[in-house]
């Protein structure tokens, strides 16, 4: 005969057992933020060893070390923060897995970043102060280092509360901040500041009503016809080529200016042509992908999955190319400023500050990316495949049109702008089809309401967050700079 007392004992283990094992896996999730602290921390203390080795025994090499590492602090946060404007609606489309997309953004921003990438950067960052009011003493090394400090502490914070925020308007606020802070406000051009604040306005505007109409033609000429498939064969190269030309033009003037000098005239008629290429060789290739596809919307969506993939592959080198001056542009300054004893307004970026900032990126994107691209992705609004098109299509296509008006436009708010765009167009049309059905079938004033109220396609919860966030972006990182520069000036002077 079994024994009841061992039979008890034994279930009262498998019970202990199993609150063990339950305990061992909540402390596993709960450490595991800690893990890609200590990996950040460990490649800060790496980007400060590598300038301590290349730098350290020359004059002024402490400053070297201590900028390396505040460089590699500010990479890490544009690699969290930034990367997600690019990736979020492929990921929220389900064309692309968190783990490709962060593949894939790694590789892409790196290229951009060490192929492309800030061979020339200003140090005052666009004009924002005059560097002749910081020439004296080691103003304009504090000044920097102020600037880099406040710029990753601000968007370290907004990746925290997830809002995707302008890493350029964060180092323009803390460029802005400092300066104030060592010659008063006169060193500030004020008429450049109200371009920038401008472009708080246009570049949602822009990229959300360029993404909303994108989506209206592709409701109009493909998802609303009879035979979607027929559509889809003549549209979808269409589109293709549109974007081709798009993301040409796009990678001339913005990626690759750093390799090579064209206008815009030059930069559409190259556009041009990779579209024209496009579009002939995509025409097959979405006639083969619709052969025995149903006459649905959701056989549709396979056929904007490859484009998306592409679309955001070059988003992210062109994000590359052009936002590692973020990370390591006040840091070549003040590699510049220590080694030629003075200020210039233009100074080459070396290969290694480089390295840590296309690194950073990649290493921050890895680490801390996952949330703001849920965020971007999946939590403003559903994306799927189209809407998410429209989204990057839109980016490119702002950012030219911003071009040639010659007004100064965010990469992340235009893409954060486009997903609002189709959300809200979303909320428009459906707005307007229940509008239509109440005339038909009229149903009491209350449950019309309620029924509108659930209809709300756009958390408006994260778009305040969101708009907060930027509008507070630029003074919250000039206020962080100015303090940031009084305490270094007094301890470092």
């Amino acid at each position: 005969m079994s024994d009841p007392n061992a039979a008890h004992q034994w279930s009262t283990l498998d019970k202990d057992l199993n609150r063990l094992s339950r305990v061992e896996a909540a402390t596993m999730y709960a450490a595991r933020p800690l893990v890609g602290v200590g990996i950040s921390l460990l490649f800060v203390a790496v980007a400060a060893v590598v300038a301590l080795l290349l730098t350290g025994s020359a004059p002024g090499g402490f400053l070297i070390v201590v900028a390396a590492a505040l460089g590699a602090y500010m990479a890490l946060n544009i690699g969290a923060n930034d990367v997600a404007n690019n990736m979020g609606p492929a990921v929220g489309a389900n064309a692309l897995s968190m783990a490709g997309a962060i593949a894939i953004a790694a590789i892409f921003e790196s290229a951009g970043a060490l192929l492309a990438g800030g061979d020339v950067v200003s140090t005052i960052s666009k004009g924002i102060i005059d560097p002749a009011s910081l020439e004296s003493g080691h103003s304009f090394v504090w000044a920097m280092m102020a600037a880099l400090l406040s710029a990753a502490v601000w968007v370290n914070v907004a990746t925290w509360v997830g809002a995707p925020v302008s890493t350029t308007h964060a180092v323009v606020g803390g460029v802005m901040g400092a300066g104030i802070a060592a010659a008063g406000l006169g060193a500030v051009d004020w008429g450049t500041m109200g371009s920038i604040a401008l472009s708080w306005v246009v570049s949602p505007l822009l990229g959300g009503i360029i993404a909303a109409a994108m989506l209206a033609f592709i409701k109009w000429k493909v998802i609303y016809v009879e035979d979607k498939i027929a559509a889809a064969r003549i549209w979808v190269p269409v589109l293709i080529g549109v974007m081709a030309a798009a993301f040409g033009t796009y990678l001339v003037m913005k990626g690759l200016k750093h390799l090579m000098s064209v206008d815009i005239g030059i930069a559409l008629l190259i556009g041009a042509a990779i579209g024209l290429g496009c579009y002939f060789a995509s025409v097959p290739l979405i006639r083969r992908q619709s052969q025995g596809l149903e006459n649905r919307n959701r056989s549709l969506k396979t056929l904007f999955q490859l484009p998306l993939v592409v679309s955001a592959a070059l988003l992210s080198f062109a994000h590359g190319a052009n936002d590692v001056a973020n990370a390591v542009g006040p840091l070549a300054a003040i590699v510049h400023a220590r080694d030629s004893m003075g200020v210039a307004t233009e100074v080459a970026i070396p290969m290694w500050v480089m390295l840590i900032g296309a690194l950073g990126i990649s290493f921050g994107l890895i680490l801390f990316g996952p949330k703001l691209i849920r965020m971007v992705g999946n939590q403003i609004t559903k994306l799927n495949p189209m809407r998410a098109y429209c989204v990057a299509l839109s980016a490119a296509v702002t950012v030219i049109a911003a071009s040639w008006l010659g007004l100064p436009v965010s990469s992340t708010h235009i893409a954060v702008g486009g997903v609002f765009g189709v959300g809200f167009f979303r909320e428009w049309y459906m707005e307007r089809r229940t509008r239509q059905i109440a005339e038909a079938r009229p149903r009491p004033p209350q449950i019309a309401a309620q029924e509108r109220q659930r209809r709300k396609l756009v958390r408006r919860s994260h778009f305040l967050t969101i708009v907060a966030a930027w509008v507070v972006t630029v003074p919250a990182a000039a206020s962080i700079s100015a303090l940031a520069f009084y305490c270094l000036s007094a301890l470092l002077d």
